[in-house]
């Protein structure tokens, strides 16, 4: 996994990147109560804002990490916001996205980078 330093972590399955965000992030947000997903098909560049979260403590946007096509979206996800707390690195993951260039991973942190970097 890589991490990004807006608290995101990115999987590789198969040939698509799932993205969630961590536990750190989730414990900062407090409960969430709201989750808006982007549109699967929807074509994204890296830094766009696509995710929107809402918790009891503070709303926040969630940034594409990479350039390419958003393929699948977590609906359980906005029926059940509270995922995101339950199991933030797993069953809580954002969507998956076919990568315009893989390469672009390489500029994110690894778990040990992540976690000196949250200290």
């Amino acid at each position: 996994m890589k991490y990004t330093e807006e608290h995101e972590w990115l999987r590789i399955e198969d040939d698509l990147v799932v993205v969630g965000i961590t536990d750190h992030a989730s414990a900062q947000l407090g409960d969430v109560v709201f989750v808006e997903l982007p549109e699967a098909g929807t074509t994204v560049a890296k830094d766009e804002e696509i995710v929107v979260i809402e918790s009891v403590k503070a709303a926040s946007d969630i940034l594409s990490p990479l350039d390419g096509e958003i393929v699948e979206v977590n609906e359980a996800l906005v029926a059940t916001p509270s995922m995101v707390n339950d199991d933030p690195l797993g069953e809580a993951w954002f969507f998956k996205l076919k990568a315009a260039d893989l390469g672009q991973m390489d500029d994110y942190l690894s778990e040990a980078g992540y976690k000196k970097l949250i200290g």
